[in-house]
C-alpha cells in the first residue's frame, strides 16, 4: 500500500505541473496580456504602450522564469521599468521592495492580486470555494441517499413495475441539463405562472443566510442529474449482483428475499456505486457553474465565469489548481475505497 501511494502521489504531482502549465501557457498568450494591460491602463493605449505596460511588470519575460516564479520556486522579479520605477513582484499591499519577501508563489501560500475584485486572489477563492462547498454539501446529503434507494429498489426485481417507473425517472433525470431543469424549477415554484411561490428564484441572499426559501432550488437543481446517473448505475450493478449464483443458491437454501438483499446483495451491489459517488464530487464543483450563474450564487463555479470574463488571471490559475487538486484526490480516494470494499482487487 505504501508504495502504491508512492506512486500515485508521484503521478498526480506529475499531472498537476503539467496541466497547471498548460493553463499557465494559456492565460499567458500575448492577446489575453493585452487584454488585460488595456482594461487595467487604458483601452485607447497603443501597441508600444501596452508592450511597454506588460515589460514593466514583467509579463514580457520567458514563460517558464514566469511559471516558476507563480509556483514559488524561482524568485520574484525585481524590475526597473522605462518610466523610472522599480517593481517587485512579491512586493504587495503597500510592502516596499526590501521588506518584500524573495519567494512569493502557490508554494508559499501566494495566489496573486485579482484584478476584478480588486483583493488578494486567495481571499476571493477560498470564499467562493467555501459557498460552493456548502451548496455541494446540502446537494451530496440529498443525492446519494435518494439515488441509493431508487436504484436498490428497482434492481431488486428486475422488470418490474416498479422498476420501469424508477428506471425512467432515472433516465430523464439524467438526460435534463442543469440549465433546463433550473428553469423548469423556478418557473414551478418560484414564479407566478404556476401560482405556487414557495421559493425564490435567486440564491444571492443565501450567501449571507441560507434558507429553506433562498437555497432549495439551486440544491434540487444540482441533485436532480447526480441522482438520475447515480440511481442507473445502483440499479445495473444490484441487478448484476442479484441474477449472482451466490443469490441463486441462497433462495434454492430457503432465504428470505429480504435477508438476501440486506445481507448478501446489499454490500456487493454499493461497490461500483461507491467510486461513481466519490467522482461525483469534482463533477459537482465544476458543474455549479451553470447552476450559480442562473441563481446568482457567487461560488466557486460563478467566479470561474467571471474570472475567465474578466481576464483575472490569477484568480483563474488558482481556481484551475484547485480544480485540478480536487479531482487528483478523489480519484486517489476512490481507487483506494474500492480496494477495501472489494477484496478481489489487488493493489500491484
Amino acid at each position: 500500500m505504501g508504495l502504491f501511494l508512492l506512486r500515485r502521489l508521484g503521478l498526480m504531482l506529475l499531472t498537476a505541473l503539467c496541466l497547471t502549465f498548460v493553463v499557465f501557457f494559456l492565460t499567458n498568450l500575448y492577446p489575453n496580456l493585452e487584454k488585460l494591460a488595456k482594461t487595467q491602463g487604458n483601452f485607447r493605449m497603443s501597441d508600444e504602450q501596452v508592450y511597454t505596460w506588460l515589460t514593466n511588470r514583467g509579463y514580457t519575460r520567458p514563460i517558464m522564469v514566469k511559471y516558476g516564479e507563480w509556483l514559488g520556486v524561482v524568485p520574484g522579479y525585481v524590475i526597473k521599468g522605462v518610466d523610472g520605477k522599480t517593481r517587485a513582484g512579491c512586493a504587495t499591499g503597500g510592502m516596499t521592495i526590501t521588506d518584500a519577501p524573495r519567494f512569493c508563489g502557490v508554494l508559499q501560500s501566494k495566489w496573486g492580486y485579482s484584478t476584478r475584485a480588486k483583493e488578494d486572489a486567495g481571499s476571493v477563492m477560498w470564499r467562493g470555494l467555501s459557498l460552493t462547498g456548502y451548496l455541494m454539501m446540502w446537494a451530496l446529503l440529498l443525492t446519494v441517499p435518494a439515488a441509493l434507494v431508487i436504484g436498490i429498489m428497482a434492481g431488486m426485481r428486475e422488470g418490474s413495475k416498479t422498476d420501469r417507473s424508477l428506471s425512467t425517472f432515472s433516465i430523464i433525470t439524467s438526460a435534463t441539463p442543469e440549465y433546463v431543469s433550473g428553469v423548469i424549477l423556478i418557473a414551478i415554484f418560484a414564479s407566478s405562472a404556476v401560482g405556487l411561490k414557495w421559493a425564490k428564484g435567486s440564491a444571492a441572499s443565501a450567501m449571507n443566510e441560507a434558507t429553506f426559501e433562498n437555497f432549495t432550488l439551486p440544491v434540487m437543481t444540482i441533485a436532480l442529474f447526480s441522482i438520475g446517473y447515480i440511481a442507473r448505475m445502483t440499479r445495473a450493478s444490484m441487478t448484476e449482483v442479484m441474477t449472482a449464483q451466490y443469490i441463486r443458491t441462497a433462495r434454492l437454501k430457503g432465504v428470505s428475499f429480504h435477508n438476501i438483499v440486506i445481507k448478501h446483495a446489499l454490500r456487493n451491489a454499493l461497490i461500483a456505486p461507491f467510486t461513481v459517488i466519490i467522482l461525483q464530487i469534482p463533477y459537482l464543483l465544476t458543474g455549479v457553474v451553470i447552476t450559480e450563474t442562473l441563481f446568482n450564487y457567487k461560488g466557486f463555479g460563478w467566479l470561474l465565469v467571471q474570472s475567465a470574463g474578466n481576464n483575472d488571471i490569477d484568480v483563474l490559475l488558482g481556481v484551475s489548481v484547485i480544480s485540478v487538486v480536487i479531482v487528483l484526490l478523489t480519484q486517489l480516494i476512490s481507487d483506494i475505497g474500492y480496494v477495501y470494499l472489494n477484496p478481489r482487487i489487488r493493489i500491484s
